[in-house]
């Protein structure tokens, strides 16, 4: 069990990639606070995971939102060694000069601040303890943009940069920053991205040299790595968790 004992905050957790990130966590030992704007999907996975997820109602756009998980995580786990930043927000496909504000400041809010919102939370504190993990779900727009999805690959850019540049500021601190890069996945997002339809979602398979979407089951793997002892000399990487997409 590679995260025994370790207490976690998973932001996004209540479906998707951060359910399925939630849910290997727990397999592998770790105690998990589960953050969600939908309470009610936050408490389906607590009570499907069982007593080692507690879930908590935030909004990571708002730092008082990372503030009272952390503090959830103290007193109910009485630690905080991982902060899983994986709430996200996708966009439609549109020309870029058409977004409007609302929407952009929608992704820039949920995308990026919600990082630097993180960061504020638990830094300190894993200073404190000299060891800690931040993980920072981004994606392949963020390493290979696609058109008229520009603003969405351009908050995943940014959290790149951000991971790489808090890896190597964390680094002499004990701390470690990384980053992975999913390929479109079978969640719920995934509508808003290529639309309903088998057709569509054919298309997109096509693209995916392994031949699959990629999976919540396949970014708990990764995160339970990259989060894990057994990755104590990475720090500062993005890795693409595509099926060969980005090749």
């Amino acid at each position: 069990m590679r995260l025994a004992g370790k207490v976690a905050i998973v932001t996004g957790g209540g479906s998707g990639f951060g359910e399925g990130i939630v849910r290997k966590f727990v397999t592998e030992g770790a105690l998990v606070v589960l953050m969600d704007r939908d309470e009610a999907a936050a408490a389906r996975v607590a009570a499907e995971v069982g007593e080692n997820v507690r879930p908590i109602t935030g909004d990571v756009s708002t730092l008082g939102s990372f503030e009272a998980a952390a503090d959830l995580a103290r007193s109910a786990f009485s630690g905080l060694d991982i902060l899983v930043n994986n709430a996200g927000v996708a966009q439609p496909p549109l020309a870029l000069e058409t977004m409007n504000e609302e929407m952009f400041d929608r992704i820039a809010n949920v995308n990026m601040r919600s990082i630097y919102n993180g960061a504020r939370a638990v830094v300190a504190h894993f200073k404190s303890i000299k060891s800690g993990a931040i993980l920072n779900v981004a994606s392949t727009g963020g390493v290979s943009p696609r058109p008229n999805l520009t603003w969405y690959n351009a908050s995943k850019g940014w959290a790149i940069a951000a991971t790489r540049a808090m890896a190597v500021e964390l680094a002499p601190f004990g701390i470690r920053v990384n980053a992975i890069n999913p390929v479109a996945g079978d969640t719920p997002l995934l509508s808003t991205f290529i639309g309903s339809g088998e057709e569509n979602r054919a298309r997109v398979v096509a693209t995916i040299p392994i031949g699959r979407l990629s999976t919540p089951a396949d970014m708990g793997n990764a995160a339970a790595f990259l989060c894990s002892d057994e990755a104590s000399m990475i720090t500062g990487v993005d890795l693409n968790v595509d099926g060969g997409k980005c090749i």
